[in-house]
């Protein structure tokens, strides 16, 4: 019925000022720890580093990218684990041990000849708030920082690593009506 949220959906009321900075979104950037994951690092006894991803999160990704949406990872740490979940996901923009994001963000603009007004950006921490002031769009995990999650303009209801940033994505594609063709393929 007309109106009604989608089965399986939590009814999320989107207003239109929050729909007016979405809708010009061609760019997704995201953080890694704390977003794509839960924020944990584990290291085993050489070293290596395990982090968790959540599968529909990287779907979710993937329906960006299936909508036309550049998706960008951007972190301050460096791990070939990004790395590898990125070329997974066919993530081709990846910048990692990014000590000052804003300058990657200003470099990302510059390169895609873009400004703030067409990107997305997903954080969890401090670091994020200055990133957060520069884009059209800003949105934070459930167990984001409470200084970013008062920065941001969408706090999602489920934590990072555990679903976050497919509620971001499908938001994305809704507002921008461009679910239904992404998810059309799955007979919805």
């Amino acid at each position: 019925m007309a109106g009604e949220p989608e089965r399986g959906m939590r009814e999320t009321v989107v207003s239109e000022g929050l729909r007016e900075r979405i809708r010009p979104v061609s760019h997704f950037v995201t953080d890694v720890d704390g977003v794509l994951t839960d924020g944990r690092i584990i290291m085993d006894d050489d070293g290596r580093e395990i982090k968790h991803f959540h599968v529909r999160d990287g779907h979710g990704l993937k329906l960006l990218q299936r909508a036309g949406i550049r998706v960008i990872l951007l972190t301050g740490r460096t791990s070939r684990v990004v790395s590898h979940r990125a070329r997974d996901l066919g993530i081709e923009e990846v910048y990692q041990g990014a000590k000052n994001k804003v300058s990657v963000l200003e470099e990302i603009m510059a390169r895609h000849g873009i400004d703030g007004s067409r990107i997305a950006y997903m954080g969890d921490d401090i670091v994020d708030a200055p990133v957060f002031r520069r884009v059209g769009f800003s949105a934070a995990v459930a167990d984001a920082s409470d200084h970013v999650r008062r920065l941001a303009d969408y706090v999602t209801a489920l934590s990072g690593g555990k679903g976050a940033v497919r509620e971001v994505c499908e938001l994305i594609l809704r507002v921008q009506d461009k679910w239904k063709d992404v998810a059309c393929r799955y007979e919805l």
